[in-house]
């Protein structure tokens, strides 16, 4: 097999793979494994495997022996974590490479990981399937909708106190029924980004201080943004919704009495995200929301960008997976980190092409 061949093999291996040298540092790694890891491997090239993976087993030995024999070494059912979320359970496989003396590759296999992608696969097909025949029966459901909450509010107006009560309660539901029924058509009908140059400090300045004057009034919002950071390439409404429904769910999550988000800008040269069919690309701008409210939910936080997966009690599910929706559009990444007091959402985003700075 030739190298192109090679690396469309390596770049298409459904669980983390990643190639350590003779010292234990980390050579290479596949589209998984930085997925698994939380970060690029651009970033994590020559670091210590073990100072950027932890396994709850003293492998020192046996991976020494494996090593010095040329054989594989198989463990099986151990906790495994990156050091910036909950341990999973995994199987390790290393092996050597052929004709690398000491190198070698370490595959992880989340025991999760079988059983839930077929699973997995078959909820995303049906929440796709659901959403379009939401679609298509939104409009005809708003219709009768507001025709019942008219009547309510006519018939209000001739009822005695107690009875309002319960045409109050008509119009209540109706209009949440309508909201959900605009989120879901909303999610469907999303148009393509119209990309341009976009000053994200600006859309942030805009998000925040429509934040602050409804949904975030009890909300501290704080700014830390790197003021030399460049222009990124994309669509500025788009990328307000974005900021808006995070800023939203923070401040939905927080204490009543308010609590602090903070907005965040930098450069990260090194930031490149690799797909699976081996092609990369640059995402240096990154944007990060970080509030200081009660976390996600352990049970949900592997699939809190997927359609009707919510940590509210009466949410739709679809606030994030819209977020992730358009920020997929415009190529870029978003990923979250969260533990009771810190959530981070970050968004890495590609940078305006040079030339067009350069005119700027």
């Amino acid at each position: 097999m030739n190298a192109e061949t090679d690396l469309m093999l390596w770049s298409s291996l459904p669980v983390p793979a990643i190639l350590l040298d003779a010292e234990e540092r980390i050579a290479d790694m596949n589209s998984a494994a930085e997925g698994f890891m939380n970060n690029s491997s651009k970033w994590l090239m020559g670091q210590p495997i073990w100072d950027r993976l932890t396994v709850d087993a003293p492998l020192e030995e046996s991976l020494a022996r494996a090593r010095a024999n040329g054989t594989p070494l198989f463990v099986n059912d151990v906790d495994v974590g990156n050091g910036r979320r909950a341990p999973l359970v995994c199987n390790l496989q290393m092996a050597p490479v052929q004709g690398r003396p000491g190198w070698t590759i370490l595959l992880i296999s989340p025991r999760e990981l079988a059983g839930r992608m077929t699973q997995n696969n078959s909820v995303k097909s049906a929440a796709k399937s659901a959403i379009g025949m939401a679609e298509m029966l939104a409009h005809e459901i708003k219709n009768p909708l507001a025709g019942i909450t008219g009547a309510a509010q006519l018939l209000s107006m001739s009822l005695s106190k107690e009875d309002q009560e319960l045409t109050d309660l008509i119009v209540q539901e109706t209009r949440r029924i309508v909201k959900l029924l605009e989120q879901v058509e909303q999610f469907g009908n999303i148009s393509p980004p119209e990309r341009r140059e976009v000053n994200v400090h600006d859309v942030l300045d805009r998000a925040r201080r429509s934040a602050l004057l409804g949904f975030g009034a009890h909300m501290k919002i704080v700014e830390d943004y790197d003021p030399s950071l460049p222009l990124a390439h994309g669509d500025p409404d788009q990328l307000l919704q974005v900021v808006l429904n995070l800023l939203k769910n923070a401040s939905e999550a927080a204490d009543p009495k308010g609590g602090t988000i903070r907005l965040h800008s930098f450069y990260e040269h090194s930031f490149r995200l690799r797909r699976a069919d081996g092609s990369g690309q640059s995402l240096p701008l990154q944007i990060e929301i970080i509030d200081d409210g009660p976390g996600l939910p352990d049970h949900i936080k592997s699939e809190i960008f997927e359609p009707f997966v919510s940590g509210k009690e009466n949410g739709t599910g679809l606030g994030l997976a819209l977020v992730s929706k358009i920020v997929s559009d415009h190529d870029g990444w978003i990923s979250v980190e969260s533990v009771p007091g810190r959530t981070v959402f970050r968004i890495s985003l590609p940078m305006a092409p040079r030339e067009k700075q350069e005119k700027d």
